[in-house]
């Protein structure tokens, strides 16, 4: 059962209430070419798309909606259109007559980029701060309040502004606040249809904000419905990944009425792991409940932040699984490759073994006697978070691998198993995975190290934090992510950001540790952290700069040539 939220038409679609989780994605075309963003919006609505969203970065692309509105409609699509608004209030005041819905970003709508200064906000002058925000926002407020159309309070965790981290710091506190915010000039207004999303491409923070403002929402008895999604979460599986842990662990609490999965690909393409979210949450939802992190204990077996354990695909013979709650055998540990820190042997005659317990059901109990090396927990999803509350009420700190089985597609069992597993191992529960799929040990293994760097517990590949593309994008954005991803994909523990232009760069890749962002036509600003370290490079020149800046930073290393081997 869903947390319980008012119903906000956009359009003809209804979000929150009793309606289904809405699915959403944004074109990628200029939006002043009205015929390409048409095109990209009929297909967004043939592959699922419910709501559609434009970036409206000026005049000339808010003059262009009403185009694209009136060209949609005359084709017979109703699908309704959004209005992305950052640092132009003026875009979003025009805009409001040809779109049905407008999304502002509190973090730059009234304030300059941030320029991640250390200034003193006494009382007086943060008021005088938000006095500012009430006149320069109200407008539109009172606006769409005559029109009856919604709006979407949509703070993203790298746009920030100034004031909110002077006094927050750059914290799911912070997102939370410089959302309520603008809402309490909308509710200064009797104006009550918003719509709230808490944005991050760090899963764990992304997570953390959504907690913390529904606390505060329910806390108020404020209940606008929420868009969930993880900003910049990159593309192919990686992005599915982190795309499933952020959003799909919230959805399986019973939070979120409708999402979107941005992926560096084309926007069509994110249509399929939304269904499939939305589905699982639909299958698997149990009641409403806010759920805590806590901080993982380094784990007793294997390696410290994470471990994943892989099973021979060739039938036992000497030995089977039954039907009973508890069976205790063995675990024949060794290295299977460069990445996978152990696999669960066919033959259990072995020099060094390690007692194991596999739990399938409820019947706890005997654990107390058994006093087994690690556990592998092979009951349903729901009931794991309840088996952990009893191992830590019964005192028992044995170590936990989430061994769920997995059958269907390859894409379903990614976005499945990510939701599951990233929901359970973000939170700090469990030690590990052990999950077994259709598919060779390869797949399994990828899938699962995957699902461990999402949910920031083990980092193990260079990790990539790249924006879909909208109207804004400078360059080729799939294609250059390609190329950077080729060159570098053998750091581990490196993030590199690579932003289509300098609105999501660089705030919106302030987890990455280099940064690749479109600052003019045919020019790339470079980053390390927040930091413009490299400013209007070539765009010919860009992708070797950034191997160099990485480099300079002693954090290169040479790639292992793919006929060698290691033992």
């Amino acid at each position: 059962m869903r947390r319980a939220t008012r119903e906000v038409m956009v359009g003809k679609v209804g979000v929150g209430g009793k309606n289904p989780i809405r699915i959403q994605s944004m074109t990628t075309s200029d939006t002043k070419d009205v015929a390409a963003t048409v095109a990209q919006i009929m297909k967004l609505a043939d592959h699922g798309c419910e709501i559609a969203r434009v970036t409206v970065q000026g005049l000339n692309e808010a003059k262009a909606c009403e185009e694209i509105k009136n060209s949609l409609i005359s084709k017979g699509y109703e699908i309704p259109l959004v209005a992305d608004i950052h640092f132009f209030p003026k875009a979003a005041m025009s805009v409001a007559d040809f779109s049905d819905k407008v999304r502002i970003n509190p973090g730059n709508y009234v304030d300059p980029r941030a320029r991640f200064i250390q200034k003193d906000f006494d009382e007086d002058s943060y008021q005088k701060e938000l006095n500012r925000i009430d006149e320069k926002f109200s407008p539109l407020v009172l606006k769409l309040k005559k029109l009856g159309k919604p709006l979407r309070i949509g703070t993203n965790h790298g746009s920030l502004s100034d004031r909110i981290m002077n006094r927050y710091g750059d914290t799911p506190e912070g997102m939370v606040e410089s959302a309520l915010e603008y809402t309490r000039v909308c509710r200064k207004y009797d104006y009550h249809d918003i719509i709230f999303s808490m944005k991050a491409s760090n899963t764990a923070v992304m997570i953390e904000a959504y907690r913390q403002l529904v606390k505060k929402l329910d806390a108020l008895g404020w209940n606008y419905p929420l868009h969930l999604g993880v900003t910049e979460a990159g593309e192919g599986e990686d992005g599915r990944v982190k795309s499933a842990i952020g959003t799909g662990s919230l959805l399986l609490d019973g939070i979120g009425d409708t999402i979107r999965v941005s992926l560096t690909e084309d926007p069509w393409e994110e249509i399929d792991p939304c269904k499939r979210l939305a589905a699982l949450a639909n299958h698997e939802i149990g009641e409403y409940q806010l759920n805590t992190f806590q901080k993982p204990k380094p784990s007793a077996v294997l390696h410290r932040d994470g471990s994943v354990i892989l099973k021979e695909k060739t039938k036992r013979s000497d030995a089977h699984l039954t039907e009973h709650a508890l069976i205790a055998d063995h675990l024949h540990l060794k290295r299977f490759n460069l990445s996978s820190d152990s696999i669960e042997a066919q033959k259990f005659s072995l020099i060094q073994s390690e007692k194991v317990a596999i739990v399938n059901k409820e019947s706890w109990e005997v654990l107390k006697d058994l006093n087994p090396s690690c556990i592998i927990y092979k009951g349903p999803y729901n009931t794991a978070r309840k088996f952990y509350s009893w191992l830590s009420a019964n005192a028992l700190e044995i170590p936990v691998f989430w061994g769920f089985e997995y059958a269907g597609q390859r894409s379903q069992i990614t976005i499945q198993a990510a939701a599951e597993c990233g929901s359970l191992l973000v939170d700090g529960l469990g030690d590990g995975l052990a999950i077994q799929t259709p598919y060779d040990v390869m797949f399994e293994e990828n899938l699962s190290f995957a699902i461990l760097q999402g949910s920031r517990r083990r980092t193990t590949k260079t990790e990539f934090i790249s924006c879909p593309g909208c109207g804004r994008t400078l360059f080729n954005l799939q294609e250059v992510a390609a190329k950077i991803r080729e060159k570098t994909a053998h750091l581990p523990g490196v993030k590199i950001g690579i932003m289509g232009c300098i609105v999501n760069g660089p705030g919106e890749m302030a987890d990455a540790d280099f940064g690749y962002v479109g600052s003019k036509p045919g020019l790339i600003d470079l980053y390390v952290g927040k930091e413009c370290v490299e400013k209007n490079v070539p765009f010919e020149s860009a992708e070797l700069k950034l191997i160099d800046l990485i480099k300079a930073y002693d954090r290169w290393v040479e790639p292992v040539a793919k006929n060698s081997t290691t033992c």
